[in-house]
C-alpha cells in the first residue's frame, strides 16, 4: 500500500507518523505555541528527528465552535510557514490541512506533497477536481456541519455503517475526479459524543472494507481528557494507549503532537506483530 509523494513512493505497509504543526492562535492543545520562524523551524526539526514522516501544517482550527478564518487569512498564514520549512527541511513532506482549493493549490504549487480536508470536499465544491488536477494524494475525514456546528450533528443510525457509506460516497466522487491516492480518517471528535468516539475506535478494523489507507487523529483529544477527567495538556499516556489500539486495528498514519512516543507506539506493536 504506498502514496505518490512528489515523485517518492511512500509504503505505508508499516505505519507512519504524521506530526502536527498548528500555526493557529486557538488550537484546542497548542494554539500559539508556534510564533516565530525560530519556534517553528525548532518544532519542526525536532519532529522530523523523532521519525516524522510528514508533518501536517494547519493555519484554520478546527476545534469545536473555532473561530471562523477568512481564506485570506489562512493563506497569508500557511503560505509563509510553508516557504520557510521547505527552504530549510526540502525534503519534508508537508501535508496541508485545509477545506479550501485556493490554499490547496497554492500550497502545492509551493512544494507541499499532500492535502488533509477534514470535509472530504463537502465545503468546497472544487477541492475535488483541483486534487485530481495536482495529482497529490488525499485525506478525507468524516464530519457532519462545519466546525461551529458539528457537536450539534452527533445522530446516527449506526456509526460505523454510516460513516463507512460516507467514504464510499466521497471516494467514487473523487475517483470520478480522477484523484488517484486517497487516505480515510474517520474523525474523531468531530460530530461525534464520548461514547461515539469509543465505539468508533472498538469498531475500526471494519474500516478495513474500505482498502484504503486509515489516518487516526486522537492526540490528546477531549475524548481522552473527558474520560480520565484530567485535561489536554496531561493527555500523553492516553493518547499512547488509545494510539496502540489503533495500530492494532489497522491505522496506517498516525497524527499526533507527540511524534516520539507515537514512534515507540509503533516499534511495540510491530515486535507483537513478528
Amino acid at each position: 500500500m504506498t502514496i505518490n509523494c512528489k515523485g517518492k513512493l511512500i509504503d505505508l505497509t508499516s505505519p507512519r507518523v504524521m506530526g502536527i504543526l498548528n500555526i493557529t492562535p486557538d488550537s484546542f492543545y497548542d494554539g500559539g505555541q508556534h510564533k516565530n520562524e525560530y519556534d517553528i523551524l525548532k518544532h519542526v526539526e525536532l519532529m522530523l528527528n523523532e521519525g516524522a514522516t510528514f508533518i501536517d501544517v494547519g493555519a484554520y482550527s478546527s476545534r469545536p465552535n473555532a473561530d471562523h478564518v477568512s481564506e485570506a487569512d489562512e493563506l497569508k498564514r500557511i503560505l509563509p510557514v510553508v516557504h520557510l520549512i521547505l527552504k530549510e527541511f526540502p525534503e519534508a513532506l508537508l501535508s496541508i490541512d485545509t477545506f479550501r482549493s485556493n490554499i490547496a493549490k497554492s500550497c502545492i504549487e509551493s512544494g507541499a506533497a499532500l492535502i488533509n480536508d477534514i470535509s472530504a470536499g463537502k465545503l468546497d465544491n472544487n477541492m475535488l477536481q483541483t486534487i485530481a488536477d495536482l495529482q497529490v494524494p488525499y485525506i478525507m475525514m468524516h464530519m457532519k456541519g462545519t466546525p461551529q456546528t458539528m457537536q450539534q450533528q452527533t445522530s446516527y443510525d449506526d456509526i460505523v455503517k454510516d460513516i463507512i457509506f460516507y467514504f464510499s460516497e466521497r471516494i467514487a466522487a473523487a475517483r470520478q475526479s480522477g484523484i488517484v491516492d486517497i487516505i480515510v480518517d474517520p474523525g474523531f471528535g468531530f460530530a461525534k459524543t464520548l461514547e461515539q468516539n469509543y465505539e468508533l475506535l472498538n469498531k475500526l478494523e471494519h474500516f478495513k472494507m474500505i482498502e484504503k489507507p486509515l489516518l487516526v487523529g486522537i492526540s490528546r483529544k477531549s475524548m481522552i481528557y473527558k474520560a480520565l477527567k484530567n485535561s489536554a495538556e496531561e493527555s500523553l499516556n492516553g493518547t499512547s494507549v488509545l494510539n496502540t489500539v489503533a495500530l492494532q486495528k489497522n491505522a496506517s498514519i498516525l497524527r499526533v503532537h507527540d511524534v516520539k512516543e507515537a514512534m515507540e507506539c509503533i516499534k511495540l506493536v510491530e515486535f507483537l506483530n513478528v
